[in-house]
């Protein structure tokens, strides 16, 4: 499924733009490795390395890194040694998650001084997954020093659920050929597995969907954990709006990462700011006050008017949600948000002291719990002090 679908995507990108010129240079997936391990008779690993041992002979010859650079287990020995095996190649589509791309190309810009594009001329289409890239997108243009097309794709561990079909259309199509069969619960109406789901046909534009799956595979009735919500009905196109899990509604205030990511990308614009990560966990009431929201914010380039960046965000935060906006009233229930500025790095070491980095491993963005938040913040209180 996950090879098919893939191919399919870029020849729906071939067929829409009439635009091939990729396919005649080299192609990297950042991704984790192909090494799998055994398991009561069965071969287990992750899955970017299991799709490894499937790609058609006829995408070998312009693929790269290495099989052995590829099974390189750390990530910063791994990133290093695929700069030296594809910086002097006619790279021409790079895909991966973003903020491991992103990492590729900090350290490409610093080995030669140059822009990606530079270093890349013919580097023409970027595909993506796995978080939403409209945080890193200003962050890129400015690594590459220009604009590139992108596809974006829904490639999960349960099967490839969607993806980006059309350059002009919002959303990813929904892959019903695809051995999926799909149902959605209203989030407003979401108790975990206790649930009534809906059918495909009962779905409506512009209401978030926790996902559920059935698959060929053996899957059944698994809840994913990503919420999905529809920009198109004919046909089926969607867009990731967060985790099920991901989301910080202590208070009524339903707020989850689609909100939290429009409000933020308002608030950079308005100030001339772009971030690198973020994290939010709840203020609970202590009887002393009243709850809120708690920022750790990575800034590229940090708002001059910090106060000014806090009030925009909620501003824009209470335009796009009518319940965090509710909950803001008077400061009744929700208070001010509170923004902390993480220091350059700190998400990055967060996730190395995890042994996170690399593969699918990224920043949680939202928590009904403080327990992210509070080790973040730990770590920057020790390392400052």
């Amino acid at each position: 499924m996950h090879i098919k679908a893939a191919r399919n995507s870029l020849l729906m990108y071939i067929n829409e733009t009439k635009k091939a010129d990729f396919l005649k240079g080299k192609m990297i997936f950042l991704q984790g490795s192909p090494e799998l391990k055994e398991k009561n008779g069965i071969k287990i690993g992750r899955l970017s390395g299991i799709t490894a041992h499937y790609i058609p002979q006829y995408l070998l010859k312009n693929r790269l890194p290495s099989w052995e650079t590829n099974c390189i287990e750390d990530w910063e020995t791994k990133v290093e040694a695929v700069i030296d095996e594809t910086i002097n190649e006619n790279m021409t589509l790079i895909g991966g998650i973003p903020p491991w791309v992103q990492m590729y190309f900090e350290r490409i810009v610093e080995r030669t001084g140059k822009k990606v594009g530079e270093v890349f001329p013919n580097f023409n289409l970027f595909a993506y997954g796995g978080v939403n890239y409209e945080p890193y997108r200003n962050k890129f243009e400015e690594l590459i020093g220009r604009k590139v097309a992108t596809i974006e794709m829904y490639p999960a561990s349960e099967g490839f659920i969607a993806y980006q079909d059309s350059q002009t259309e919002t959303g990813m199509m929904l892959l019903v050929n695809n051995g999926i069969f799909y149902e959605f619960i209203p989030m407003d109406q979401f108790e975990g597995e206790n649930s009534v789901a809906i059918p495909l046909s009962e779905v409506e534009l512009g209401k978030n969907y926790a996902l559920v799956i059935s698959t060929n595979s053996g899957l059944w009735r698994y809840l994913i954990g990503d919420t999905v919500k529809f920009t198109n009905l004919a046909p089926y196109r969607i867009k990731i709006t967060g985790r099920t899990k991901h989301f910080i509604n202590v208070f009524g205030e339903e707020l989850v990462i689609e909100n939290a990511e429009d409000a933020l990308k308002v608030a950079c614009s308005e100030f001339d700011a772009s971030i690198i990560d973020y994290t939010v966990a709840p203020i609970f009431m202590n009887g002393e006050h009243s709850g809120g929201h708690e920022w750790l914010i990575e800034f590229k380039k940090s708002p001059e008017n910090m106060e000014g960046f806090t009030s925009c965000l909620d501003t824009a935060l209470k335009a796009l949600n009518s319940d965090y906006e509710a909950k803001r009233y008077l400061n009744m229930t929700i208070g001010m948000p509170k923004i902390h500025q993480a220091p350059k790095g700190l998400f990055y070491e967060w996730l190395k002291s995890k042994n996170k980095l690399g593969g699918q491993h990224k920043v949680p963005r939202l928590s009904n719990k403080r327990e992210y938040l509070d080790e973040l913040l730990e770590m920057y209180q020790s390392e400052a002090g």
